[in-house]
Protein backbone atom coordinates (compact mmCIF):
# COMPACT_ATOMS: atom_id res chain seq x y z
CA UNK A 1 0.00 0.00 0.00
CA UNK A 2 1.16 3.40 -0.85
CA UNK A 3 1.68 6.15 1.81
CA UNK A 4 -0.74 8.99 2.62
CA UNK A 5 0.11 11.91 0.43
CA UNK A 6 -0.25 13.93 4.35
CA UNK A 7 2.94 16.03 4.35
CA UNK A 8 4.85 16.84 0.44
CA UNK A 9 8.06 17.27 -0.40
CA UNK A 10 8.07 20.60 -0.34
CA UNK A 11 6.58 21.03 3.16
CA UNK A 12 9.77 18.46 4.52
CA UNK A 13 12.10 21.01 2.43
CA UNK A 14 10.41 24.18 3.93
CA UNK A 15 11.08 22.57 7.56
CA UNK A 16 14.24 21.66 7.05
CA UNK A 17 15.08 25.13 6.09
CA UNK A 18 13.39 26.59 8.48
CA UNK A 19 15.45 24.12 10.63
CA UNK A 20 18.70 25.48 9.14
CA UNK A 21 18.46 29.09 8.48
CA UNK A 22 16.57 29.94 11.53
CA UNK A 23 13.28 30.37 12.40
CA UNK A 24 10.92 33.20 14.26
CA UNK A 25 8.44 32.20 17.20
CA UNK A 26 8.25 31.99 20.53
CA UNK A 27 11.00 30.09 23.02
CA UNK A 28 9.72 27.84 25.41
CA UNK A 29 7.81 29.65 28.09
CA UNK A 30 7.16 32.61 25.31
CA UNK A 31 3.94 31.73 24.27
CA UNK A 32 2.51 31.91 28.16
CA UNK A 33 3.86 35.54 28.02
CA UNK A 34 6.86 34.85 30.62
CA UNK A 35 9.23 35.62 27.55
CA UNK A 36 9.27 38.30 24.56
CA UNK A 37 8.88 36.75 21.31
CA UNK A 38 12.40 35.37 19.97
CA UNK A 39 13.46 36.32 16.64
CA UNK A 40 16.37 35.11 14.65
CA UNK A 41 16.76 35.00 10.41
CA UNK A 42 16.19 33.05 7.62
CA UNK A 43 19.27 33.99 6.27
CA UNK A 44 22.95 33.04 7.45
CA UNK A 45 24.26 34.65 10.19
CA UNK A 46 27.15 36.40 7.64
CA UNK A 47 24.66 38.24 6.20
CA UNK A 48 22.10 40.94 8.02
CA UNK A 49 18.64 40.17 8.30
CA UNK A 50 15.89 41.41 6.52
CA UNK A 51 14.17 44.35 8.51
CA UNK A 52 17.19 45.54 10.75
CA UNK A 53 18.22 49.18 9.90
CA UNK A 54 21.12 49.34 7.59
CA UNK A 55 24.64 51.20 8.17
CA UNK A 56 24.39 52.66 4.94
CA UNK A 57 22.13 53.73 2.38
CA UNK A 58 20.75 50.26 0.98
CA UNK A 59 20.40 49.18 -2.79
CA UNK A 60 17.11 47.51 -3.56
CA UNK A 61 18.77 43.86 -3.67
CA UNK A 62 21.19 44.58 -0.52
CA UNK A 63 22.88 41.14 0.50
CA UNK A 64 20.64 39.04 3.09
CA UNK A 65 17.42 41.29 2.58
CA UNK A 66 14.35 40.43 0.42
CA UNK A 67 11.81 42.52 -1.65
CA UNK A 68 8.63 43.18 0.01
CA UNK A 69 5.56 42.42 -1.23
CA UNK A 70 2.12 43.49 -1.34
CA UNK A 71 -0.61 41.24 0.36
CA UNK A 72 -3.92 41.01 -1.23
CA UNK A 73 -6.81 42.45 0.26
CA UNK A 74 -7.18 38.72 2.48
CA UNK A 75 -4.22 38.76 3.18
CA UNK A 76 -4.38 40.84 6.37
CA UNK A 77 -7.92 38.58 7.16
CA UNK A 78 -7.35 36.03 10.46
CA UNK A 79 -7.82 32.23 10.05
CA UNK A 80 -8.26 30.69 12.56
CA UNK A 81 -6.58 32.89 15.11
CA UNK A 82 -3.48 33.18 12.55
CA UNK A 83 -3.12 36.23 10.35
CA UNK A 84 -0.38 36.84 7.19
CA UNK A 85 1.48 40.19 8.14
CA UNK A 86 4.38 40.32 5.49
CA UNK A 87 5.07 38.38 2.17
CA UNK A 88 8.84 38.54 0.97
CA UNK A 89 10.39 37.47 -2.40
CA UNK A 90 14.16 36.17 -1.90
CA UNK A 91 16.27 36.57 -5.04
CA UNK A 92 20.00 35.01 -5.61
CA UNK A 93 21.60 38.20 -3.92
CA UNK A 94 19.41 37.36 -0.70
CA UNK A 95 22.36 35.68 0.97
CA UNK A 96 20.06 32.61 2.04
CA UNK A 97 20.74 29.91 -0.93
CA UNK A 98 17.13 27.81 -1.43
CA UNK A 99 14.76 30.62 -0.18
CA UNK A 100 12.61 31.72 -3.26
CA UNK A 101 9.87 33.44 -0.90
CA UNK A 102 8.99 33.52 2.84
CA UNK A 103 5.25 35.49 5.29
CA UNK A 104 5.49 36.25 8.02
CA UNK A 105 2.36 35.56 10.47
CA UNK A 106 0.75 36.43 13.82
CA UNK A 107 -0.67 33.39 15.84
CA UNK A 108 -3.68 34.23 19.07
CA UNK A 109 -4.61 31.00 20.79
CA UNK A 110 -8.04 31.28 20.87
CA UNK A 111 -7.91 28.28 23.18
CA UNK A 112 -8.92 28.31 27.10
CA UNK A 113 -5.51 26.38 27.52
CA UNK A 114 -1.85 26.37 26.50
CA UNK A 115 -1.58 24.90 22.92
CA UNK A 116 0.93 23.48 20.24
CA UNK A 117 0.28 24.43 16.68
CA UNK A 118 0.61 23.13 12.96
CA UNK A 119 0.26 25.56 10.79
CA UNK A 120 0.08 25.09 6.83
CA UNK A 121 -0.09 27.97 4.23
CA UNK A 122 -0.45 28.35 0.62
CA UNK A 123 2.02 30.05 -1.80
CA UNK A 124 -0.52 31.05 -4.44
CA UNK A 125 -0.03 32.54 -8.20
CA UNK A 126 -1.93 35.92 -9.68
CA UNK A 127 -4.57 33.43 -10.40
CA UNK A 128 -4.95 31.97 -6.70
CA UNK A 129 -3.57 28.50 -7.73
CA UNK A 130 -1.24 27.01 -5.04
CA UNK A 131 2.34 27.12 -6.40
CA UNK A 132 3.77 25.45 -3.32
CA UNK A 133 3.24 24.93 0.75
CA UNK A 134 4.82 25.76 4.30
CA UNK A 135 4.63 24.40 7.29
CA UNK A 136 5.35 25.56 10.76
CA UNK A 137 4.71 24.40 14.16
CA UNK A 138 4.44 26.97 17.27
CA UNK A 139 4.51 25.00 20.65
CA UNK A 140 3.49 26.41 23.94
CA UNK A 141 1.38 29.26 22.74
CA UNK A 142 -0.76 30.43 26.03
CA UNK A 143 -4.29 31.11 26.15
CA UNK A 144 -4.39 34.47 24.73
CA UNK A 145 -1.20 34.79 23.97
CA UNK A 146 0.19 36.22 20.45
CA UNK A 147 3.21 35.27 18.87
CA UNK A 148 4.89 35.91 15.38
CA UNK A 149 6.61 33.26 12.79
CA UNK A 150 7.66 32.98 9.80
CA UNK A 151 7.76 30.20 7.11
CA UNK A 152 8.97 30.02 3.91
CA UNK A 153 9.38 28.32 0.60
CA UNK A 154 12.28 26.88 -0.99
CA UNK A 155 12.98 27.29 -4.58
CA UNK A 156 10.71 24.93 -6.51
CA UNK A 157 12.13 23.16 -9.79
CA UNK A 158 11.16 23.90 -12.76
CA UNK A 159 9.91 27.41 -13.75
CA UNK A 160 6.41 27.82 -11.57
CA UNK A 161 4.71 31.07 -12.24
CA UNK A 162 6.01 34.06 -9.31
CA UNK A 163 4.07 33.74 -6.16
CA UNK A 164 1.80 36.88 -5.62
CA UNK A 165 -0.05 36.06 -2.56
CA UNK A 166 -0.13 33.50 0.46
CA UNK A 167 -3.30 32.04 2.31
CA UNK A 168 -3.75 29.88 5.40
CA UNK A 169 -4.72 26.34 4.12
CA UNK A 170 -4.69 24.47 7.77
CA UNK A 171 -4.33 25.33 11.37
CA UNK A 172 -4.20 22.04 14.06
CA UNK A 173 -4.20 22.95 17.51
CA UNK A 174 -3.42 20.52 20.00
CA UNK A 175 -3.84 21.15 24.05
CA UNK A 176 0.17 21.34 25.43
CA UNK A 177 -1.07 18.80 28.08
CA UNK A 178 -2.19 16.29 25.60
CA UNK A 179 0.56 16.79 22.99
CA UNK A 180 1.54 13.29 21.32
CA UNK A 181 5.81 12.63 21.04
CA UNK A 182 8.13 10.31 19.23
CA UNK A 183 10.64 10.79 21.16
CA UNK A 184 12.87 13.33 23.23
CA UNK A 185 12.06 13.84 27.03
CA UNK A 186 9.91 10.83 28.00
CA UNK A 187 6.62 12.38 29.44
CA UNK A 188 5.40 12.13 32.97
CA UNK A 189 2.77 9.20 31.95
CA UNK A 190 6.36 7.32 31.09
CA UNK A 191 5.57 6.50 27.42
CA UNK A 192 5.78 8.51 24.11
CA UNK A 193 2.19 8.33 22.52
CA UNK A 194 1.55 8.95 18.96
CA UNK A 195 0.70 8.04 14.94
CA UNK A 196 2.35 7.15 11.64
CA UNK A 197 1.80 8.98 8.22
CA UNK A 198 -0.76 5.72 7.93
CA UNK A 199 -1.53 3.63 4.30
CA UNK A 200 -4.34 4.13 2.06
CA UNK A 201 -5.19 1.84 -1.07
CA UNK A 202 -8.31 1.48 -3.01
CA UNK A 203 -10.34 3.43 -0.09
CA UNK A 204 -8.98 1.76 2.69
CA UNK A 205 -7.29 3.42 5.37
CA UNK A 206 -4.59 2.30 7.91
CA UNK A 207 -2.83 4.59 10.53
CA UNK A 208 -0.60 3.11 13.21
CA UNK A 209 -0.49 4.29 16.88
CA UNK A 210 2.49 3.51 18.73
CA UNK A 211 3.04 3.53 22.34
CA UNK A 212 6.99 3.55 23.80
CA UNK A 213 7.50 2.74 27.31
CA UNK A 214 9.90 5.56 28.25
CA UNK A 215 9.26 4.56 31.84
CA UNK A 216 11.02 3.10 34.59
CA UNK A 217 9.14 0.38 35.20
CA UNK A 218 7.22 -1.96 33.11
CA UNK A 219 3.96 -0.94 31.27
CA UNK A 220 1.05 -3.18 31.14
CA UNK A 221 -1.50 -2.92 28.15
CA UNK A 222 -4.54 -5.29 27.49
CA UNK A 223 -6.97 -4.91 24.51
CA UNK A 224 -8.02 -2.03 22.16
CA UNK A 225 -6.75 1.92 23.73
CA UNK A 226 -9.95 4.10 24.11
CA UNK A 227 -10.43 7.12 21.63
CA UNK A 228 -12.79 9.60 21.00
CA UNK A 229 -13.30 11.16 18.08
CA UNK A 230 -12.99 15.52 17.29
CA UNK A 231 -13.98 17.86 14.74
CA UNK A 232 -11.76 21.09 14.14
CA UNK A 233 -13.18 22.83 16.14
CA UNK A 234 -12.80 20.00 18.88
CA UNK A 235 -16.28 19.46 19.47
CA UNK A 236 -16.65 15.29 20.17
CA UNK A 237 -17.72 13.61 16.98
CA UNK A 238 -20.41 11.17 17.82
CA UNK A 239 -21.36 9.99 14.75
CA UNK A 240 -19.11 7.54 14.28
CA UNK A 241 -19.13 3.95 15.20
CA UNK A 242 -15.95 2.37 17.36
CA UNK A 243 -15.71 -1.42 16.69
CA UNK A 244 -12.90 -3.08 18.66
CA UNK A 245 -10.77 -4.93 16.28
CA UNK A 246 -10.52 -4.03 12.19
CA UNK A 247 -11.55 -7.09 11.16
CA UNK A 248 -15.30 -5.61 10.00
CA UNK A 249 -13.30 -2.82 8.54
CA UNK A 250 -11.08 -5.44 6.13
CA UNK A 251 -10.24 -8.98 6.70
CA UNK A 252 -6.69 -8.44 5.07
CA UNK A 253 -5.45 -6.53 8.26
CA UNK A 254 -4.76 -9.22 10.66
CA UNK A 255 -5.61 -8.96 14.08
CA UNK A 256 -8.78 -11.46 14.23
CA UNK A 257 -7.76 -13.48 17.16
CA UNK A 258 -8.13 -12.80 20.94
CA UNK A 259 -6.53 -9.59 22.46
CA UNK A 260 -4.11 -10.59 24.45
CA UNK A 261 -1.88 -8.49 26.89
CA UNK A 262 0.97 -6.81 26.42
CA UNK A 263 4.15 -5.77 29.18
CA UNK A 264 6.54 -3.66 27.55
CA UNK A 265 10.13 -2.67 29.45
CA UNK A 266 11.80 0.41 29.11
CA UNK A 267 12.80 1.11 25.28
CA UNK A 268 9.84 -1.47 24.31
CA UNK A 269 7.04 -0.25 21.60
CA UNK A 270 3.17 -1.60 21.22
CA UNK A 271 1.39 -0.67 18.28
CA UNK A 272 -2.27 -0.44 17.38
CA UNK A 273 -4.68 0.16 13.84
CA UNK A 274 -6.76 2.45 13.26
CA UNK A 275 -8.85 1.07 10.17
CA UNK A 276 -11.58 2.83 7.75
CA UNK A 277 -12.65 3.26 4.34
CA UNK A 278 -13.36 6.73 3.08
CA UNK A 279 -16.39 5.47 0.70
CA UNK A 280 -18.95 8.79 0.64
CA UNK A 281 -22.30 7.90 -0.69
CA UNK A 282 -25.82 9.43 0.72
CA UNK A 283 -25.11 12.14 3.58
CA UNK A 284 -23.07 14.04 4.64
CA UNK A 285 -19.08 13.15 4.38
CA UNK A 286 -17.62 13.16 8.27
CA UNK A 287 -14.45 14.34 9.14
CA UNK A 288 -12.28 13.94 12.27
CA UNK A 289 -8.36 15.47 12.52
CA UNK A 290 -8.39 14.67 15.83
CA UNK A 291 -8.40 11.67 18.34
CA UNK A 292 -7.83 11.55 22.06
CA UNK A 293 -6.49 8.74 23.33
CA UNK A 294 -6.61 7.00 26.25
CA UNK A 295 -3.93 4.32 26.11
CA UNK A 296 -5.29 1.92 29.12
CA UNK A 297 -8.13 2.28 31.58
CA UNK A 298 -6.49 5.38 34.20
CA UNK A 299 -4.17 6.49 31.39
CA UNK A 300 -3.74 10.25 30.85
CA UNK A 301 -4.78 11.11 27.61
CA UNK A 302 -2.81 11.95 24.29
CA UNK A 303 -4.17 13.62 21.14
CA UNK A 304 -2.85 12.61 17.96
CA UNK A 305 -3.93 14.11 14.60
CA UNK A 306 -4.13 11.28 11.94
CA UNK A 307 -6.97 13.43 9.37
CA UNK A 308 -9.63 10.44 9.38
CA UNK A 309 -11.44 11.12 6.47
CA UNK A 310 -14.23 9.26 7.19
CA UNK A 311 -16.67 8.95 4.21
CA UNK A 312 -20.28 8.68 4.64
CA UNK A 313 -19.28 5.17 6.34
CA UNK A 314 -19.99 5.96 9.56
CA UNK A 315 -17.40 3.03 11.36
CA UNK A 316 -14.01 3.43 12.46
CA UNK A 317 -11.81 0.10 13.45
CA UNK A 318 -9.49 0.02 16.34
CA UNK A 319 -7.29 -2.94 16.65
CA UNK A 320 -5.68 -4.20 19.89
CA UNK A 321 -2.17 -3.03 21.24
CA UNK A 322 0.26 -5.48 19.81
CA UNK A 323 4.06 -5.83 20.40
CA UNK A 324 6.05 -3.89 18.25
CA UNK A 325 8.72 -6.07 17.18
CA UNK A 326 10.14 -4.01 14.51
CA UNK A 327 10.86 -0.39 16.73
CA UNK A 328 14.10 0.60 17.11
CA UNK A 329 14.58 3.79 18.83
CA UNK A 330 15.57 6.07 21.38
CA UNK A 331 13.34 6.26 24.15
CA UNK A 332 14.75 9.69 25.70
CA UNK A 333 15.69 10.45 29.38
CA UNK A 334 13.33 7.78 31.21
CA UNK A 335 10.89 9.41 33.47
CA UNK A 336 9.80 8.14 36.69
CA UNK A 337 6.20 7.01 37.20
CA UNK A 338 3.37 8.69 38.85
Amino acid sequence: MSTLPRTSASVLAATLLLTACGTEGAPPGGGNGEAPVQAEVLCPTDHSAYGDTPSSEPSPRASGRPSSLPLPSAGGTTENGVRITALHAWGPESGCAGVDYSADFELTNQLTEAATYTLTFGFLSATGGAVDRGERTVEEVGPGRTVKGTVAMREPLGNPPAVTGVAVTKVRSVPEAEASSASGTCPKSGVHVYADEGDAAMGLRVVGLHLVNCGTLPYRLDGCPKLELQDEDHRTVDSVRILEGTERISTGLGGTGSPEPVVLNTGEAAVADLAWRNTTQAGAPVNAPYVRVWARPGAAPVMVVPELDLGTTGRLGVGSWRRDETYRGATGTPAARP
